[in-house]
């Protein structure tokens, strides 16, 4: 992921003030649209700018930017460590998408953008008209949170930190710690959203507060991939497994279990285990656990192995590996 340095793609320094990014987008964002612009390039650095002033112009947008990594550099390969972005709170809209609540993307952002503020970010605050100061309420906010594969299995209640920015006397943001309880249920995939009542901001008046809305993400897992409701693991087997099928235990998300290994199957195969990924979820179906097989050569570092080795080419020399590559 590159790291996007909005301060110069607009031509500022950190210290901006709001009138000064609102000046110099203005400024660029006349340069370079596509209806008058006769830059070969207008178009990109238009949607560039646009996006860097999306970022900055909101102060608590720019608060979570700025409390990233100091030291990254526009242009550069951006190698965060996971869960870099999660417990960011900003205001949003309303969430809309598929019946999961799940969202797709819709291109008008780089990933590092949705990657910090979420793929709702820039589409429109509040919960609809304002009402009088005095009685408006409070607005929604969204964050993303990652959570433990296993934790989507079982069901969980976790602590989690939110970053949420807080106005400053001065009207700049701030970022304070707030420690909330969730409970995460069974079966949630990533990009699906838990919905918070009532933890957003406060309501003017006696207004409500508005609601808080959680992004989904899984946490890195060495042995588990995810594929919407679907899991995939890597199953070593030995050549022999393999060639004559075997029937081996292998650790799965939700506990150990039997699996038979059919007779002649090769590296890459796929056994489905119908039902084993994530739960149902909001009245979706199970997903389905994939082992996919890796064949792992024993090492000949032993005089007994090598002889072994030799055995083999010789009861096997009509084998050729690379026949379907020759043909």
């Amino acid at each position: 992921m590159e790291f996007k340095d909005y301060y110069r793609t607009l031509g500022l320094e950190r210290s901006a003030t709001a009138d000064q990014i609102k000046r110099a987008y203005r400024k660029l964002a006349r340069k370079y649209h596509p209806d008058v612009s006769k830059e070969p390039d207008a178009e990109a650095r238009f949607k560039e700018v646009a996006e860097a002033h999306e970022a900055l112009c909101d102060v608590e947008r720019r608060a979570a930017y700025d409390a990233i990594d100091k030291d990254a550099q526009g242009g550069k390969a951006f190698k965060p460590a996971p869960g870099w972005s999660d417990g960011f709170a900003f205001e949003g809209g309303e969430f809309a998408g598929g019946p999961n609540g799940a969202n797709g993307p819709d291109g008008s952002h780089s990933s590092f953008f949705e990657a910090l503020f979420g793929r709702q970010a820039g589409r429109g605050k509040g919960r609809g008209a304002p009402h009088e100061f005095s009685q408006r309420a409070g607005a929604d906010q969204h964050a993303k949170v990652s959570i433990a594969l296993l934790d989507a299995y079982r069901g969980a209640e976790r602590t989690i930190t939110l970053h949420v920015p807080m106005l400053d006397a001065g009207g700049a943001a701030r970022m304070q710690n707030k420690r909330i309880q969730i409970r995460i249920p069974k079966g949630i995939q990533a990009g699906q959203h838990l919905r918070l009542a009532g933890q957003g901001h406060a309501g003017a008046g006696d207004a409500p507060p508005g609601d808080l809305y959680l992004e989904i993400a899984f946490l890195p897992d060495a042995r588990f991939r995810v594929e919407g409701g679907d899991v995939f693991m890597d199953l070593p087997l030995a050549p022999w497994e393999a060639a004559l099928g075997a029937t081996v235990t292998v650790q799965t998300p939700d506990g150990e279990l039997a699996l038979t290994v059919p007779p002649a199957s090769k590296s890459g195969r796929k056994l489905r285990l119908k039902g084993r990924g994530l739960p149902a979820f909001n009245a979706g179906a199970a997903g389905d656990l994939y082992a996919v097989l890796q064949v792992q050569l024993p090492p000949a570092d032993t005089q007994a192995a090598e002889d072994a080795y030799r055995s083999m080419a010789a009861q096997f020399s009509a084998f050729n590996p690379r026949v379907s590559v020759q043909a």
